[in-house]
């Protein structure tokens, strides 16, 4: 019988997670069950303990579950534990591990695309997708860290989290970057926050860690109007997806592969 996975998450309709690892499972001669499970925030708990009791595997957890997850696990790993929210779980030995793929996912498509190394970066958003790619970005060879959010409270309690990461509130932003990401949970920081052109350099990339079915997402649309190159989170995904994979079955896929079939479909062709 085929060995179950799944995601977990609210909503989960658009998740391009099982696609994802069929492709990797077919790279690698396996045969499993990957499915989208839509879960109420209540309930949360008890669909993981009912998930591996019932022989599941693995679980990959998405918003808005990522720290009650983290909450959950008995053993943690260490970027697990710096992001305090967890995005990968297994069993082993009837206890729950978790782990945090999205920092090393980020950073991953991010050295297909770009140089990091002295490179300025800010981070719009303070949430959970925020949290996650703080620690590994600090922990490469960027000359700085700056992070800005609405509500600068949230921003604070990360900076007072992360050492040598720097706050700084949206209104008081007056220096441009080599590198934007966008982590604002809505994915539509180019409209929502009006952002200063000030922010850009002839040579910025803008990323967005959010990706759409079709066409660019508003923060890669902005980016692309002003001039600056820019890519949705579709590779992060894959590669966040692909270290998972590695976790729950000790073989790293060929992320660039799945990654290529994607762009190249007709819904997600950007």
């Amino acid at each position: 019988m085929a060995d179950k996975f799944a995601v977990m998450g609210n909503p989960i309709a658009h998740s391009l997670s099982p696609l994802i690892h069929q492709r990797f499972a077919k790279q690698t001669d396996r045969s499993l069950i990957y499915e989208k499970l839509c879960i109420d925030e209540t309930a949360f708990e008890s669909a993981v303990a009912n998930f591996f009791t019932g022989g599941g595997k693995g679980l990959n957890i998405t918003l808005p579950f990522k720290q009650k997850a983290f909450s959950m696990a008995k053993i943690r790993s260490t970027r697990c534990i710096q992001a305090k929210a967890a995005n990968t779980l297994w069993m082993k030995d009837q206890r729950l591990c978790a782990d945090n793929t999205d920092g090393i996912g980020l950073l991953r498509d991010l050295a297909n695309l770009m140089d990091l190394r002295g490179k300025k970066v800010l981070i719009l958003g303070a949430g959970g997708a925020a949290r996650g790619i703080i620690g590994p970005l600090l922990n490469s060879e960027i000359s700085s860290l700056i992070l800005t959010n609405r509500t600068f409270t949230k921003a604070q309690a990360l900076q007072d989290e992360f050492k040598n990461l720097h706050c700084c509130e949206f209104q008081q932003l007056n220096e441009s970057f080599d590198l934007i990401i966008n982590a604002t949970s809505t994915g539509i920081a180019g409209q929502s926050l009006n952002l200063p052109l000030s922010l850009l350099k002839a040579n910025s990339y803008c990323y967005d860690l959010s990706y759409q079915a079709q066409g660019l997402t508003p923060f890669v649309q902005w980016a692309k109007n002003h001039g600056c190159q820019a890519s949705d989170g579709l590779g992060m995904l894959v590669e966040q997806a692909a270290e998972a994979f590695f976790i729950w079955h000790g073989v790293m896929p060929d992320a660039q592969a799945v990654l290529s079939e994607l762009r190249q479909s007709a819904d997600l062709n950007n």
